[in-house]
């Protein structure tokens, strides 16, 4: 899955700070130093804020992504659904469904009709859906010729540089015409970030340019550079394999297709099985988070382990993005954020060199996780304990041919000091059990939690994560 002939734009967001270390891990055994002050990243006093690693998928970390001023946000590539999945049948290439979710949100405050407010609605626009497939294209077709409503107030210069792009989307889409690309539901903000990635051959690139573009000092990294499709596989602790994002966490029956809309066989297109190629007929995966919310068909067995495959289906072991490793070398605060659990966070631990970044920086002084409010399909009957043993055997698991490599096993402190839960979360949190395993647990949303009517357990959003965090650095 790595690609050597990716290129990363050496451009820090955030300048690096001189702290002085304070902990160390050798073989597996803490040694912390007798005159470290925990709380002093967070003294009012001090001129700098502590320095965030923030591990999540797209959707489950939006709504808490403000909560950290200085922060490095980590997300997947591995998200087969949404438009994204019709860019990945078409055109193959990383998914950007994550990466454009917190771009967007991440996109600095505007007044109301000002030129940033006027691109934040462009790129955060999404085709019709239930409509005939030719309005929604007629609608991309507006866009690119450039005289749709979506341009009004978005200034010359930087219409000419998004409307480019989206021309090159465009160019590519039509280079594989016998593939039938579907536009239904298809998000602007994915056509742009596929069309800089496409014409830089780097995803990063196109991150930068897209926070360019938005004015956005956000440090969004994707977690594997990378320019071919990557996807992710479960194994079952009954032996079963499933595959995909999609599969493992939310299955969608698939569309039926009409005999005009059957693209052409293409015997080595990307598989849907191991040891099987099957041609790619699906069209996009349709989802929403409130018929994920609304309930779930529980796996037949729990996942005992997550792993990359490559087009063939054999099991491969990607590199994690550069500085993504150097981020936790140099950050105060790591934050397994709420999410799901073994398609968002997890994908981004089962990397070769993730667990001794980890375990072994010397400034990653206090190590997260925020514990969701309720289980889901991936998680169906999990304890607190169980998502701390979950993260915990993905970073200590060999991620190399042969199982090659370092063998040290960190014991769950090095991977986590803190859990957060919310005050009537249904999920069993035995704070007696996780203390012994060396877990601080903290009870979040005490005072500033809120439980909204159509929910029936209770929601992080910024300022309950916000005072947890200061809660911790104290």
């Amino acid at each position: 899955m790595y690609s050597p002939d990716s290129s990363v734009f050496d451009l820090p967001f955030q300048p690096d700070s001189t702290r002085k270390p304070h902990e160390t891990w050798d073989g597996g055994n803490p040694s912390v130093t007798d005159d470290v002050d925990v709380g002093h990243v967070s003294d009012g006093n001090s001129h700098s804020e502590p320095s965030f690693v923030v591990i999540s998928g797209g959707s489950g970390g939006n709504s808490i992504c403000t909560a950290f001023d200085n922060a490095c946000f980590v997300l997947p590539v591995s998200d087969d659904g949404g438009s994204s999945s019709e860019i990945i049948r078409v055109l193959g290439g990383p998914s950007i469904g994550d990466v454009r979710s917190r771009l967007v949100r991440l996109i600095p405050p505007a007044p109301p009709g000002s030129p940033l407010d006027a691109v934040r609605i462009l790129l955060s626009y999404r085709l019709p859906l239930n409509v005939l497939e030719s309005e929604a294209r007629d609608e991309w077709r507006s866009i690119i010729e450039g005289h749709s409503f979506l341009w009004s107030g978005i200034p010359n210069d930087r219409k000419e540089v998004i409307r480019g792009f989206l021309v090159h989307f465009e160019n590519e889409i039509l280079r594989r015409a016998h593939k039938h690309f579907s536009f239904l539901n298809g998000s602007i903000g994915n056509y742009f970030l596929a069309g800089a990635q496409g014409f830089f051959r780097s995803l990063p690139s196109a991150v930068f340019l897209f926070s360019t573009i938005t004015n956005s000092q956000a440090n969004i990294l994707p977690v594997i550079v990378t320019n071919h499709i990557t996807t992710i596989a479960v194994e079952l602790e009954n032996g079963a394999k499933i595959l995909g994002q999609c599969q493992i966490s939310h299955p969608v029956a698939p569309k039926v297709l009409t005999d005009s809309e059957l693209p052409s066989f293409e015997p080595f297109s990307p598989v849907d099985g191991i040891t099987e190629s099957i041609p790619q007929n699906r069209f996009n995966i349709i989802y929403s988070q409130q018929a994920k919310a609304g309930g779930y068909e529980p796996l037949h067995s729990r996942i005992s382990r997550l792993y990359y495959i490559n087009g063939y289906g054999h099991e491969v072991y990607p590199k994690p993005n550069p500085e993504f490793i150097k981020n936790l070398s140099n950050s105060e605060v790591l934050v397994y954020s709420c999410g799901s659990l073994w398609t968002s966070i997890i994908p981004c631990l089962a990397l070769r060199g993730v667990a001794s970044a980890i375990a072994g920086s010397r400034f990653l002084r206090v190590k997260v996780l925020l514990l969701n409010s309720k289980n889901d399909r991936e998680t169906d009957g999990y304890t607190a304990v169980d998502y701390i043993r979950a993260v915990t055997s993905a970073l200590n698991s060999q991620y190399s041919p042969g199982g090659l490599g370092n063998t040290t096993t960190y014991p769950i402190s090095a991977f986590i000091t803190h859990l957060v839960y919310l005050e009537g979360t249904t999920i069993e949190v035995d704070v007696e059990t996780l203390t012994t395993l060396g877990v601080r647990c903290i009870l979040a949303g005490k005072t500033c939690g809120r439980t909204a009517p159509n929910f029936a357990t209770p929601q992080y959003d910024a300022a309950v994560v916000r005072q947890a965090i200061e809660e911790i650095l104290q």
